[in-house]
């Protein structure tokens, strides 16, 4: 167990301390106990290394809000350890920090397991949806219908033990550290990146899985370039749970073979670079059928200062949702294109992506100004926007009723009808 600095992850060591270190990496909402059951084979061969998400299991509640930077912090737990080198397995989000690690740190990875990944975990909007759902409700909701999204109907039937484990993991974890990591998925797209992937990969799926299921699973063996896939049957997306023995199996065969674990060690946790054979690396033959199509890739970003147009379109769409961006855009033609390119350039590249205020800010503002001036239809998208942006509904209240003082009564009551409705679709848990 660990002391935790900010800048670092709760983590524990299993298995022999000469021994080459194996990361286990949990999944959003969960804890590392998630691996109980493959640590006492993988322990026979690896010194495993688990931890803990921020404000998961207990751990110091430390939001982050990117995947870079929960990979930044498991690199400097490992720094701090003197760890160099190491074979990765990590289940959804935590398949996420092991993306990033091939791509940014590749000479850190001698091999890898993506288990339940994805290069893009459903759509932006879903994720800052969810985490409005737990900024207003709280982490109830999507603790009571976790079972649904990681289990067969029949596991969950058959277990409820580990049913009721896995609702009580979600209720009680932090509900500031996990609308954090719903921010750090929204905004995770590497599928434009995978041919950089150097390391042999394993992508193991349940055939199940309901969330990220063999669809994307097969996305990424197209797109790294020495991956092979394995399809775990009669298991949902939190796998390593469902199927225990299959999946260890699996891990074992891969990292066995993919990654040789004779090596000199300083400090007893220092693995050495995977063997280069390729033969070597192809363990885990493919299965399922034929292999998906990836993405095309996108261009490289021009030197110098970057186009307003470009941070304005990023900036509109993580404030007002791809959704609604994807539906004004589509209704441009001749006559509004120009102007949408001055909206984008203007108030969402200059204006909103300005430090002087911060999201939450600009929304309150923005509220005010458009019941003053009765702007209804856009009141009802930035009363999403405000919701996305950390303002709670209780705060939008506040807001309104300011502004019912300084704007006038008839103004706010409309404003009030608007934004009650946009509330009650945003905040309702979806059973």
């Amino acid at each position: 167990m660990s002391e935790t600095p900010p800048n670092t992850l709760q983590y524990r060591f299993d298995g022999p301390e000469d021994a080459p270190v194996l990361i286990l990496a949990p999944s959003l909402g969960t804890t590392w106990h998630m691996w109980d059951r493959q640590i006492p084979e993988l322990t026979k061969q690896w010194r495993v290394f688990r931890f803990d998400l921020p404000g998961h299991g207990g751990a110091p509640a430390y939001p982050a809000g990117s995947v870079g930077d929960l990979t930044a912090r498991l690199l400097a737990t490992l720094e701090g350890l003197g760890v160099q080198r190491f074979g990765y397995a990590g289940c959804a989000f935590g398949g996420a920090i092991g993306l990033e690690l091939a791509l940014r740190h590749p000479e850190r990875v001698a091999s890898l397991a993506l288990i339940a990944a994805s290069p893009r975990f459903g759509t932006a909007d879903e994720f800052r949806q969810r985490g409005v759902i737990v900024r207003t409700n709280g982490l109830d909701p999507i603790a009571r219908t976790s079972p649904d999204r990681w289990f067969t109907s029949g596991f969950a039937a058959a277990q409820p033990a580990i049913t009721e484990w896995a609702v009580q993991m979600v209720r009680t974890t932090d509900p500031g550290c996990y609308i954090a990591a719903c921010e750090a998925l929204a905004s995770f797209d590497v599928r434009a990146e995978l041919g950089s992937v150097g390391v042999p990969t394993l992508v193991l799926v349940g055939s199940d899985d309901q969330v990220t299921g063999p669809a994307e699973a097969r996305t990424l063996v197209a797109g790294v370039p020495d991956a092979r896939l394995a399809v775990v049957p009669g298991a949902s997306h939190l796998v390593p749970v469902e199927q225990p023995a299959a999946v260890t199996d699996l891990l074992v065969r891969h990292f066995s073979t993919a990654w040789q674990p004779a090596f000199e060690s300083v400090t007893g946790q220092t693995a050495l670079p995977a063997v280069p054979d390729q033969a070597a690396r192809a363990v885990v033959p493919p299965q399922g059928g034929p292999v998906a199509e990836i993405a095309a890739a996108v261009p490289p970003q021009a030197q110098g200062r970057p186009d307003p147009y470009e941070t304005g379109i990023k900036v509109r769409r993580e404030v007002l949702g791809d959704a609604h961006v994807d539906q004004v855009l589509a209704q441009t033609d001749d006559f509004s294109g120009d102007f949408q390119e001055f909206v984008t350039r203007s108030a969402w590249g200059e204006v909103w992506d300005r430090p002087g205020l911060d999201r939450r800010t600009r929304s309150c503002v923005t509220l005010t100004a458009l019941v003053a001036g009765g702007h209804l239809e856009d009141l009802a998208v930035h009363t999403r926007a405000a919701l996305r942006n950390g303002l709670t509904p209780g705060e939008i209240k506040e807001v309104l009723l300011q502004a019912a003082v300084y704007c006038g009564l008839p103004a706010a009551n409309s404003a009030f009808r608007v934004a009650q409705q946009v509330v009650r679709e945003e905040t309702t848990p979806q059973e």
